[in-house]
């Protein structure tokens, strides 16, 4: 279910919005809910990695086990030569 939401837009904000949307062919709600989606769609991966790293630190700080830099200049290089391989602690 869709609702109406305020935003309060100082002039010259809204006047970028109008010529980008005219340039676009669409309205100013078009391009400002695209950019809302996209702004949030970025932020949340955003969030998702960094919940994925203080993870793999904690997981760290609790093990010790890490990757030597070695075993990953390896791997990316055959990846880089496009013979990528399943990767091997």
């Amino acid at each position: 279910m869709a609702s109406t939401q305020g935003i309060k837009l100082d002039d010259n904000t809204r006047r970028r919005i109008k010529i980008l949307a005219d340039k676009k062919q669409r309205s100013s709600h078009w391009l400002m809910k695209a950019a809302i989606e996209d702004y949030l769609e970025r932020e949340e991966q955003y969030e998702r990695e960094r919940e994925e790293d203080n993870t793999r630190w904690e997981h760290y700080l609790l093990t010790g086990n890490a990757i030597y830099h070695e075993k990953v200049e390896v791997w990316l290089k055959d990846l880089a030569q496009g013979k990528p391989r399943k990767w091997q602690n």
